[in-house]
């Protein structure tokens, strides 16, 4: 018998709003819920730890909503924890399903059954870039441009760590877009914006800017802005006008130069 995991009153695997947005920016939150499956028991951890930055990235959605809507853009984002199943890993990575996270041990994630494995990944994995794959699809159907935003958070420490930079811009084999908006956010006097740090976009360790953008030729970003700066509802406010504004300085530059 196959392992269902989703009870049929339980959220679904992914929000998606705006799909008829007439931007050319498609924005992806890949860590924007903390939401653990009812039949997972909170995959064995206390409250506490599913309010940290190892259940999701926090102010990642708060942020991609008022950057989405400022654009009038179309926002597609993962409702259940990467501690469930982790949608920016490779599916065949050990990481995909971590049995530690930083220096906290998921009870929940040991033993588990190829059954068990294959339902994560089905109803969350799947689901989700499926809903992504779709709506990137239609668009190169109508021959509608396309611009992936992947958007992310980081801590401020990490293992002990203190990070200095506001935010970061990542990017893989193609820094075309990644680049301008790189530019755009270094223009503001008093930002660090850091280059590929303090992580990298690679097919080793990230899923959706290698699957749906490098594979499909697609000008790409992923942003990732340091946690204490958008934990509140001002400050997702204030870095949801800057990374717009970006956004759009960038655009502009890059149709400039393709005309």
């Amino acid at each position: 018998m196959a392992f269902q995991l989703l009870a049929a009153d339980e959220p679904p695997p992914c929000i998606e709003i705006g799909r008829g947005g007439r931007s050319n920016f498609v924005i992806v939150v890949d860590h924007a819920g903390r939401r653990i499956p009812r039949r997972l028991n909170d995959l064995g951890l206390p409250a506490s730890d599913l309010q940290r930055h190892i259940a999701w990235d926090i102010g990642a959605l708060g942020v991609a909503r008022q950057v989405a809507a400022a654009l009038d853009a179309p926002l597609v984002a993962q409702n259940y924890s990467r501690l469930v199943i982790d949608c920016n890993r490779d599916p065949t990575v050990a990481a995909s399903i971590p049995r530690l996270s930083e220096a906290t041990e998921i009870p929940g994630n040991v033993n588990l059954s190829d059954a068990e494995v294959a339902a994560r990944r089905e109803e969350i994995f799947d689901a989700y870039h499926n809903q992504v794959s779709a709506l990137l699809d239609e668009r190169a159907a109508e021959n509608r441009p396309a611009i992936l935003v992947a958007q992310h958070t980081m801590t401020d420490l990490y293992k002990g760590v203190s990070r200095p930079m506001h935010a970061a811009v990542l990017y893989n084999r193609d820094r075309r877009f990644a680049g301008l908006v790189l530019e755009a956010l270094r223009s503001e006097a008093g930002l660090l914006i850091a280059d590929n740090e303090p992580y990298f976009v690679s097919d080793e360790t990230d899923y959706t800017i290698p699957r749906h953008g490098e594979a499909h030729g697609l000008p790409h970003v992923e942003i990732e802005i340091r946690q204490d700066l958008v934990s509140d509802a001002a400050g997702q406010t204030e870095w949801a006008r800057r990374i717009a504004a970006a956004l759009q300085a960038a655009e502009q530059v890059l149709l400039g130069e393709s005309k």
